[in-house]
């Protein structure tokens, strides 16, 4: 079921960590696709009850919950699953952004559950709401260079090269975080793979 059938709205959630130290941070992508979608649908981040940033609108012909956890990424799940029961939308349909090593830097990819692929975000999320059937748009950051430590690399900027990129990129995940939800997951595959 897409959000256009369902009669809640679509949730969104982007994964990053708070505050001004980790913004333009890899690992933040998540928040940075979100700040675009909350500036589509003409809205700013509010502090909720459910440990989650919030921005309520339509994208679209939907109606949609933007939510950024204010937890730091590796707690994250719980926070997700607050704002998941407070809107009323089961595990299975919530679409989450995130960062990806496993993909080059600007690939989208789109799929429904999955392993963590050692992902604290992911694996908090999974332990939270009980599966991992969640809806995942991927961003791949690509893999770190020579010996670098994961965690180090998702937790520095991009590239001077890759900011120059870096804004169509993130629009175009929002163009297909905005298809999942209006289209469903097997139509925004088609479209964006």
């Amino acid at each position: 079921m897409n959000a256009v059938e369902s009669a809640g709205p679509a949730l969104i959630v982007g994964l990053g960590n708070p505050g001004p130290r980790y913004e333009g941070n890899r690992h933040n992508i998540g928040f940075l696709v979100l700040d675009e979608l909350a500036a589509r649908v003409g809205g700013k981040f509010k502090a909720h009850k459910s440990g989650a940033e919030v921005v309520e609108g339509r994208l679209g012909p939907c109606r949609a919950v933007l939510a950024k956890p204010r937890s730091f990424m590796n707690l994250s799940g719980g926070a997700v699953s607050s704002v998941a029961k407070f809107y009323k939308v089961p595990a299975t349909e919530l679409i989450v952004v995130h960062d990806e090593l496993d993909l080059p830097f600007g690939t989208v990819r789109l799929k429904r559950g999955g392993g963590e692929n050692g992902h604290n975000g992911l694996r908090s999320m999974t332990k939270s709401l009980g599966t991992k059937e969640y809806l995942r748009v991927r961003f791949g950051v690509d893999r770190p260079p020579g010996r670098m430590d994961a965690a180090d690399y998702v937790l520095k900027d991009f590239s001077r090269a890759e900011s120059k990129e870096l804004g169509w990129f993130i629009d175009h995940c929002a163009d297909a975080v905005e298809a999942v939800a209006a289209q469903g997951l097997e139509a925004a595959q088609n479209r964006f793979h």
